[in-house]
């Protein structure tokens, strides 16, 4: 009787060390979207890149790690620090050859009033990333620059397999990336396709990432527009803001 009693306790006592913590709450992204204080050319930016559905798509939630990327424009900073609350924190990388001018004094202002982002820089070729740190990663509209070179810029040829050995060291394991790129017709040359057009084969990026060790977990159609035919680089008036995108998202196993 008295063993059975003893078992009954121990098992009561061990059983919530056993148990799977909740999963944290889905960060409020609508409240940050519609929040005054946005910087007010980013937030003219909200109908095309439509942030709320893409960060529930890509599951932000509350006390998370970021790691956003080429973010010095704050414009996906401004919309995840105050989401994932002041438990969680922002990271922002940026190469060092676009830190400069205006968007150094904007974006130490925008940090200063939010004590849950950094910034880190340093040369594109060469990412200086916080090892073991990102609950979730965010590369919008870059990728596909791994593959560019400008002498204009001072980007030299870069290495994308070196680019993203960094990025998994960066990533916790069951860490999400998502990418978001402007989608190039399938075949052909990346490097030139990406020196002419800014755009880039969504396959040549499942391959690269897999590569390094990324699993493909989901994929969205939310920016897919059939009406641009890959045919016009992404800065031209005429598809600016509006290219067909895609959208994927790669897990750290």
């Amino acid at each position: 009787m008295h063993l059975a009693k003893l078992l009954i306790a121990t098992a009561l006592v061990a059983a919530p060390a056993g148990l799977t913590a909740a999963p944290a709450p889905l960060a409020n992204v609508t409240v940050s979207v519609a929040s005054t204080s946005r910087d007010p050319d980013n937030a003219k930016l909200d109908e095309g890149r439509k942030p709320a559905e893409l960060l529930r798509f890509f599951g932000l939630r509350k006390g998370m790690n970021v790691l956003d990327m080429f973010g010095v424009n704050r414009y996906w900073s401004e919309l995840i620090a105050p989401a994932v609350g002041p438990a969680g924190k922002v990271v922002v990388y940026e190469p060092t050859q676009f830190y400069k001018g205006d968007s150094v004094a904007k974006f130490n202002a925008f940090a200063a009033k939010h004590p849950n982002v950094s910034i880190r820089v340093s040369p594109f070729e060469s990412p200086d990333l916080p090892k073991n740190f990102a609950d979730f990663a965010l590369i919008n509209l870059d990728y596909h620059d791994t593959y560019w070179q400008s002498d204009k810029y001072g980007i030299p040829r870069m290495d994308p397999d070196a680019f993203l050995k960094r990025l998994y060291a960066s990533v916790k394991h069951g860490g999400i990336v998502g990418v978001v790129d402007h989608a190039a017709n399938p075949g052909g040359d990346t490097r030139a396709v990406v020196d002419k057009l800014h755009r880039i084969d969504p396959a040549v990026v499942k391959r690269d990432f897999k590569k390094a060790g990324f699993v493909l977990v989901g994929s969205s159609d939310m920016y897919r527009n059939p009406a641009d035919d890959h045919s016009l680089l992404v800065f031209d008036p005429k598809i600016r803001g509006k290219t067909d995108r895609f959208v994927l998202k790669f897990k750290k196993r």
